[in-house]
C-alpha cells in the first residue's frame, strides 16, 4: 500500500474530553501566597509577586494549564492548578521510562549485539552460517558494527559456507512507534531488537549540470556506506511532498522536485530495520576483506559460538543522552527491554507501555497514569501535575532521576538563554502540537529547593490533526512558545513566592 504524504501534521488525535478555556477550573491551593517581608533573598518581595492567574492570562493560551509544586523537604504541596486531571505529558513520560529502566535492568545494564557462528573456523571460513544477533542495543551505530567487523577479520574469519543470517526478534517488530505520525518524520521509525543509527537513513541531494544527484546512506562520524533497503526517486511534483511504499525488502520513497532547492540532506526513517543492519554490516566485512552473501531474515535465535560481541554503554549513560536529546527509538527499547526482563517476555509494544503503566501506579505512586508507549509520541496518553511532582519528590526515586536531567535554560529579560540566571533548573521538557509539558527541580538562590509540573493542553486545537495536509498547524508554534514562556514565569512565581 502507497501512503501519499505531503506537509501532514505530525500529531493526531482528538482529545476534546479534556475541555478547552485555561481559566476553567478553579484552583486547588490559593494562588495567593502570603505576604514576605521586604529584602528576602530567592525572590521579589511579597507584595510584587505576580498572581499565577494573571500570567495564565498574559499567556494567552487557549486550552487547559494544569501544574503542582510541592517542596521538597516536606514534601508539601505549596501550590496545584488542575493539579488532579489527566493531561498529555509528551517526552515528559521518558522520566518514567527512566526509572522504570534502572529498577528493573540496572544502571550497569549493557546491551550486546552479537556475531554467532553456527560451526567451526576451519581456514579462515565458518563451516555454517554466521549470525547477527541484536540485543536490544538503541545506540548501536554504524561505527560499532565496523569495529565488530574488524574483530571478526582479527578472529581470522574471511568467509562462510552457508548463509549470512540477521536476528533482531529479541524485541517485537513494529513499523512504527505511533501510526498517527506522517511516514517521513525521523523520529518516527521502526522498532526491532537489531536497530542501527536510530534507524534511520541519511538522505542528501545535490543538484548538477544535468540532474540531482541523491545518495542513500548510514552514515555515523567514520563511516557513511550507501544502501539499498532505502530508496529514493524525484518525481516531477510540487506537492506532496513525500510519499512512501512498502517495496517489499526495502523502503520505496519519492520526493517532489520542487521542493528541493540545490541541495540539502534530512533523515528518514527505515522500515526494515533487520535488512538495513544486515546490509550495512555485510558492507564494511567486504572492506575488512570478508565475503558475506546477502542478508537472510531469521525468526529464531541463534545457537553457536558467540565470535565477536559489543557491548553498549552503561544504561544510565545511555538514558543521560535519551532525556538531553528526547530520542523515541531509545525510550521504545529501553522500556521493552525493561519489560522483556521483568515477565519473561515482551509481545507489542503497546503491551509493554500497559505493563509499565500498572509498575507506575504501583511503584511510583503515579495514580490515574495511563501511558500508551515508553517516549511519550503518542498523544493518548495522560498523567496528572500532582501525580508527577509527586513521583520527582521521592527521595529514592530523586536520587536515580535528577543526575541524569539535563539543565533547563531559564532566559533572561531579552528572551535568550541565560547562564547567570538567579535559579537552577533540572527538567525534562514535552512538546507537541498544543502540548507543553515541564518537569523537574528548581532551586533559587534561597536554596530551598522544588519539585514542580507543569502541563498544558488544547484539545480542541489538535482536532483533525490526523487528517491535515499541513506539518506546521497555524498557530502551533506560537501557541508553544507562548507555552514556555509561561512556565519559566510559574517558576519565577514559585521562587519569589516560596524560596524563602
Amino acid at each position: 500500500m502507497t501512503h501519499f504524504l505531503s506537509r501532514r501534521l505530525f500529531l493526531g488525535g482528538a482529545l476534546s474530553f479534556l475541555g478547552a478555556g485555561a481559566q476553567a477550573a478553579a484552583p486547588e491551593i490559593s494562588l495567593r501566597p502570603q505576604l514576605r517581608p521586604a529584602g528576602l533573598t530567592g525572590g521579589a518581595a511579597g507584595p510584587h509577586v505576580r498572581d499565577a492567574q494573571d500570567l495564565i492570562d498574559a499567556a494567552r493560551l487557549s486550552g487547559r494549564v494544569g501544574y503542582a509544586v510541592i517542596d521538597m523537604a516536606s514534601g508539601a504541596t505549596l501550590e496545584a492548578r488542575n493539579g488532579t486531571a489527566g493531561f498529555p505529558p509528551a517526552s515528559v513520560t521518558k522520566t518514567i521510562t527512566a526509572l522504570y529502566a534502572l529498577d528493573t535492568l540496572g544502571p550497569e545494564y549493557r546491551f550486546r549485539t552479537r556475531l554467532v557462528a553456527t560451526g567451526p573456523v576451519r581456514d579462515s571460513i565458518i563451516q555454517g552460517d554466521l549470525i547477527l544477533a541484536g540485543g536490544g542495543d538503541p545506540v548501536l551505530d554504524t561505527d560499532a558494527l565496523a569495529d565488530m567487523a574488524s574483530r571478526l577479520k582479527a578472529a581470522g574469519v574471511r568467509g562462510v559456507t552457508g548463509q549470512f543470517g540477521v536476528f533482531g526478534g529479541a524485541l517485537p517488530f513494529e513499523p512504527v512507534i505511533d501510526a498517527a505520525q506522517p511516514d517521513q518524520v525521523g523520529y518516527n521509525p521502526a522498532l526491532s531488537g537489531l536497530s542501527l543509527n536510530f534507524n534511520r537513513v541519511h538522505f542528501g541531494w545535490e543538484r548538477g549540470s544535468g540532474d540531482y544527484r541523491v545518495t542513500m546512506d548510514a552514515r555515523s562520524a567514520r563511516f557513511q556506506p550507501q544502501v539499498q533497503v532505502a530508496r529514493m526517486s524525484i518525481a516531477d511534483r510540487s506537492a506532496p511532498l513525500f510519499t512512501y511504499s512498502n517495496g517489499g525488502d526495502h523502503d520505496q520513497w519519492t520526493v517532489a522536485r520542487a521542493a528541493l532547492g540545490a541541495s540539502g540532506a534530512r533523515w528518514l526513517p527505515v522500515r526494515h530495520p533487520d535488512s538495513y543492519a544486515g546490509e550495512v554490516f555485510a558492507s564494511l566485512a567486504r572492506a575488512e576483506g570478508i565475503t558475506l552473501p546477502q542478508a537472510r531474515m531469521q525468526s529464531t535465535a541463534p545457537s553457536g559460538e558467540t565470535l565477536v560481541t559489543h557491548a553498549s554503554n552503561p544504561l544510565a549513560d545511555i538514558l543521560k543522552g535519551m532525556l538531553k536529546y528526547s530520542n523515541n527509538l531509545t525510550a521504545e527499547l529501553v522500556g521493552m527491554t525493561a519489560t522483556a526482563a521483568r515477565m519473561g517476555r515482551v509481545d507489542s509494544l503497546a503491551a509493554s507501555a500497559r505493563e509499565m503503566t500498572a509498575w507506575a501506579r504501583a511503584d511510583l505512586g503515579l495514580a490515574g497514569a495511563v501511558l500508551v508507549d515508553h517516549s511519550g509520541l503518542g498523544s493518548a496518553s495522560r498523567i496528572s501535575p500532582r501525580a508527577m511532582a509527586r513521583v520527582l519528590v521521592l527521595p529514592r526515586r530523586q536520587a536515580a532521576l535528577r543526575p541524569l536531567l539535563k539543565s533547563f535554560s531559564m532566559h533572561g529579560p531579552d528572551g535568550k538563554p541565560n547562564d547567570s540566571h538567579a535559579i537552577t533548573v533540572d527538567a525534562k521538557t514535552g512538546t507537541l502540537h498544543f502540548v507543553s509539558a515541564l518537569a523537574g527541580y528548581a532551586t533559587g538562590p534561597s536554596g530551598r529547593p522544588l519539585v514542580f509540573a507543569i502541563f498544558a493542553h488544547d484539545a480542541d486545537s489538535r482536532i483533525g490533526l490526523e487528517m491535515s495536509e499541513d506539518d506546521r498547524p497555524p498557530g502551533a508554534a506560537s501557541w508553544n512558545r507562548r507555552a514556555k514562556t509561561l512556565q519559566q514565569a510559574l517558576i519565577e512565581r514559585w521562587d519569589a513566592a516560596y524560596g524563602a
